[in-house]
């Protein structure tokens, strides 16, 4: 519960992270998150003493709607999100259909398709429900994240793709203090 508690203050302290869960909350759509790099980067600079940096290459907003599935869908809210922020960051895929691009089994719900995210501290996210509450979506936990430690999720079956991928990324360039466990 204490890295929930610390992930939760620390994300409430970053305006522009809680004004992006409010934008996405406008939008009313089933099971929807903001994660992955966006949330996992904010909270490896918290603590590695680095104030606020943009080193994320997008924003992504996951949710999982079953009944619409077209991808036209997801291009016309992230016009919208684009619109309303002024920032050309947003992506948003809905995880109902993403198991064809991955090759998965049909996916159940947002959780679900994140226990197939690459990293399990990339399997972080995030809502602002109703009463401004954040509830977290971490299949994994959080804890990896705040050991700063990246390893593989167990159901990401492609080690050599998560190898290749997490050299790519030059993360400890950025966050010296991160350990990366190779597959």
């Amino acid at each position: 519960m204490q890295c929930e508690e610390r992930f939760v203050r620390a994300l409430r302290q970053d305006e522009q992270i809680m004004q992006d869960l409010r934008r996405v909350r406008e939008l009313r759509l089933p099971n929807c998150y903001i994660g992955a790099g966006y949330i996992r980067n904010y909270i490896w600079d918290d603590l590695h003493g680095y104030a606020r940096r943009e080193l994320h290459s997008d924003i992504d907003v996951v949710y999982f709607d079953a009944v619409h599935l077209q991808e036209e869908r997801d291009i016309e809210l992230e016009q919208r999100l684009r619109a309303a922020s002024g920032s050309s960051k947003w992506s948003v895929k809905n995880q109902a259909r993403m198991h064809l691009r991955n090759g998965d089994a049909p996916y159940q719900s947002t959780e679900d398709a994140l226990r197939f995210w690459p990293e399990r501290v990339t399997a972080v996210a995030v809502q602002l429900d109703t009463d401004d509450q954040i509830s977290i979506c971490a299949p994994y936990g959080l804890e990896d994240l705040y050991a700063l430690v990246v390893r593989k999720s167990p159901a990401f079956k492609d080690a050599a793709y998560y190898n290749e991928r997490v050299r790519n990324k030059n993360w400890q360039e950025h966050w010296p203090k991160l350990t990366i466990v190779r597959a």
